[in-house]
C-alpha cells in the first residue's frame, strides 16, 4: 500500500469482513481477531479488485516494507535524515542493510539507492508542478546539498533540466487555454 487511499480500502474491507484492526499502515494491517481461511479468500479477492494484493511470503513482505519505509520518508515527511539512508532503513526494518539491499535488488531488478532517488526526483516533480516554492527552497526541503546538486541529479535521471520540465507544464497548460 502506498497512498492514504490504499489504506482506506483495505480498512473498509476489513470492516465488511466484521475484523477489528489495531493498525492499518502502508504495506501492512493488524487485526485483532483470527482470520479464517474464508475471511482470507474474500480479503484477498476484493483487494484484488482494487488492485491491492495480499502478501504472504516474508522475502515480499520485506521488500514491500522497504518500499513503504522509504515512501513514506520520501513522501510523507518534512524530517532530514540524521543518519545515511543504510543505517536508517537497518534500524527501522532490524535488519543488516547487506541483507536488505541484496533482497531488494534481486526482488525488484533496482537498488534501494536507485528506487530512493527516483521517489525524490518524483517528489521534486510534484514540487515544480504545484510553482509554491523556487529550485533553492525545494533542495532544501529535499535535502539536498544545493540547488545544483537537484539540478544535475533530475537532468541526470530525466534528460530534462528542472526549468524545462517546470516550462513544459506551463506550455501545456497554455495551450489548453488557447483551444
Amino acid at each position: 500500500m502506498v497512498c492514504i487511499r490504499c489504506k482506506m480500502v483495505v480498512q473498509s474491507e476489513l470492516k465488511n469482513l466484521g475484523l477489528h484492526y489495531i493498525l492499518v499502515n502502508l504495506g501492512e494491517a493488524e487485526i485483532m481477531e483470527n482470520i479464517t481461511t474464508e475471511q482470507l479468500n474474500y480479503l484477498s479477492n476484493a483487494l484484488k479488485k482494487t488492485g491491492l494484493e495480499l502478501m504472504d511470503d516474508k522475502r515480499s513482505i520485506l521488500v514491500e516494507r522497504i518500499k513503504t519505509t522509504i515512501i513514506e520518508l520520501v513522501h510523507y515527511t518534512d524530517d532530514q535524515l540524521k543518519i545515511n539512508l543504510s543505517n536508517y532503513l537497518s534500524e527501522k526494518l532490524n535488519h543488516d542493510y547487506t541483507y536488505l539491499a541484496n533482497l531488494f535488488s534481486e526482488v525488484k531488478g533496482t537498488t534501494i539507492e536507485q528506487f530512493y532517488l527516483t521517489h525524490k526526483i518524483e517528489k521534486v516533480k510534484e514540487l515544480l508542478v504545484y510553482d509554491e516554492l523556487t529550485l533553492s527552497e525545494i533542495a532544501y526541503k529535499m535535502h539536498y546539498s544545493s540547488s545544483a546538486h537537484l539540478s544535475n541529479q533530475f537532468k541526470k535521471m530525466t534528460g530534462l533540466t528542472p526549468s524545462h520540465f517546470k516550462s513544459l507544464k506551463n506550455k501545456r497548460r497554455g495551450s489548453l487555454g488557447n483551444e
